[in-house]
């Protein structure tokens, strides 16, 4: 493993010996961080402890809740289908399947773009803009009265939270170090875990009013969490935090600490520096941008394959509805502490490529234990919805704050965010056609391409490893400095990891 070193913090945040000891060693190895860290809290007068727990209050919790609402507003049709949707609109063939899809179109069009708008308009306005948005999109899909109508619902849900996932992200990585971040990655990304087992808790509670003041049970599963949604907006606009350059609830001295702490981490992050159109593309030029799209990509199939079509595959184990909601709840809430217990590991080690590989290895089994077993194996196969809950769902924040982390800046960061998340989603259009009613029971075919699609991010795992791997030994050796002492100001500015002194996680 690497040392993890980064660059350092602008002088003016530094005492005489350590200016002295940067001068001489240019580059700090992590250890070395921490005793500039403990010095630089010493002279601020800051309790880390204290400031951290400050942190994970303002920071974590309203973008876990926003998340959380997110993605159960928009995997909830697969609950609604449950209980008599799809009947009741008259659904045939596979317009089911292309109302999941047509959710992605925009999703994925509009992700850069939002993460451009989420720094201009700063994050305590824009992702509570368009949290009420999508809530009341939600609130809408309740009185759809055909296919078309569910159509054009889910086509604006899908415009309307197209900024929550990868602004949620970009945010954390602005407020945390590389060797904080994965639990808050993790914690902040078991929301969908989170959202799946609420999401179940409200369908069943939604089915027992059934019919009230005339209205189906599915209908009154999007109303009921649209207008959950809504509520929770409105309270966002007071307590999402923007970037710590600018934070509300920090004193000066506290945001000029956490300043200098993360520069240590990740080099400055110029936050004043504007993107440019040229500035995107120079972004998207680099390989590792598209490497952790991806990545990311080759997750999203056998993830969103199980977040929408996890419902019908416990149906097919003869439960009744209400049933089938019951036992869909118990793999989201191992799924939440698998992933927390790997995050923990990953920020004390500060390794993610290993987890990741063994997480992705999981999900691959749930698969084959579904393959492999006839629908008569009612154990087996629920104990399979349960590997491919914890794997998929483990593998995919570890590989996105892996990446994201390594990302510095706000520019780089923010762009190749967008275009991972971006990018990856078009994995959800495929997940949407994988599982279809003329393979009910056995679903082979969405099977077959869960595991494909999982052993395609192992591959690009690899590869990425080795890539970063490469790129730490080439500015050890001093290969890329003519680039940069080449560059100009500017272009120094807004290089972020591209800095020699910059190194790779992994």
């Amino acid at each position: 493993m690497s040392k993890h070193e980064a660059d350092v913090p602008a002088a003016d945040v530094l005492n005489s010996d350590e200016e002295q000891y940067v001068a001489n060693n240019g580059v700090l190895s992590v250890d070395e961080q921490k005793n500039i860290i403990n010095d630089l809290a010493r002279d601020h007068g800051i309790n880390q402890r204290r400031l951290m727990m400050k942190l994970d209050m303002w920071i974590v919790p309203p973008i876990c809740l926003l998340y959380l609402l997110a993605f159960i507003d928009r995997v909830n049709i697969s609950n609604a289908k449950v209980y008599g949707m799809a009947e009741d609109l008259n659904l045939t063939g596979t317009q089911y399947n292309t109302a999941l899809t047509i959710f992605f179109v925009p999703y994925v069009v509009c992700e850069i773009p939002s993460n451009y708008l989420l720094k201009k308009f700063r994050p305590s306005v824009w992702l509570p803009a368009c949290m009420v948005l999508f809530g009341a999109v939600m609130i809408g899909q309740g009185f759809v009265k055909n296919y078309g109508g569910l159509v054009a619902t889910r086509f604006l849900l899908g415009l309307f939270e197209a900024g929550m996932f990868p602004g949620c992200f970009y945010l954390l990585s602005m407020w945390y170090r590389r060797d904080e971040a994965q639990k808050r990655y993790s914690f902040f990304f078991s929301s969908t875990c989170l959202a799946g087992a609420f999401g179940g808790l409200i369908a069943y509670g939604c089915s027992q009013i059934d019919g009230d003041r005339g209205i189906e049970g599915w209908r009154w599963i999007y109303i009921i969490e649209g207008a959950i949604t809504v509520f929770c907006a409105l309270l966002m606009f007071f307590v999402i935090a923007d970037f710590p350059e600018e934070a509300r609830f920090l004193d000066e001295n506290e945001r000029q600490f956490l300043k200098a702490k993360l520069e240590l981490d990740v080099g400055t992050s110029n936050h004043e520096n504007k993107i440019t159109l040229r500035g995107v593309f120079k972004v998207l030029a680099d390989y590792k941008v598209i490497l952790a799209g991806l990545m990311y990509f080759g997750l999203i199939v056998p993830a969103y394959s199980y977040s929408y079509f996890s419902p019908s595959i416990i149906q097919s184990l003869n439960y009744s509805p209400v049933q089938t909601q019951l036992h869909s709840i118990p793999p989201w809430a191992a799924s939440f502490g698998f992933s927390m217990l790997l995050a923990v590991v990953a920020d004390k080690t500060r390794h993610r490529f290993t987890l990741a590989v063994f997480a992705t290895l999981v999900c691959i089994g749930g698969y084959i234990i579904l393959m492999a077993t006839d629908v008569d194996f009612v154990n087996a196969r629920y104990a399979a919805c349960f590997l491919i809950a914890c794997g998929a769902y483990t593998a995919m924040p570890l590989i996105v704050c892996w990446t994201s982390m390594n990302f510095a800046g706000h520019i780089r960061k923010s762009v190749a965010t967008g275009f991972q998340i971006g990018f990856g989603n078009i994995g959800g259009i495929i997940a949407t056609y994988v599982f279809l009613e003329k393979d009910f029971p056995e679903y082979m075919r969405g099977l077959s391409v869960g595991i494909g699609f999982s052993i395609f991010t192992l591959l690009v795992t690899i590869v990425y490893f080795l890539s970063v791997l490469r790129e730490n030994k080439q500015k050890e050796r001093g290969v890329v400095q003519h680039k940069w002492e080449a560059m100009s100001p500017q272009e120094q500015a807004e290089a972020g990891d591209l800095d020699p002194s910059f190194r790779y996680s992994y």
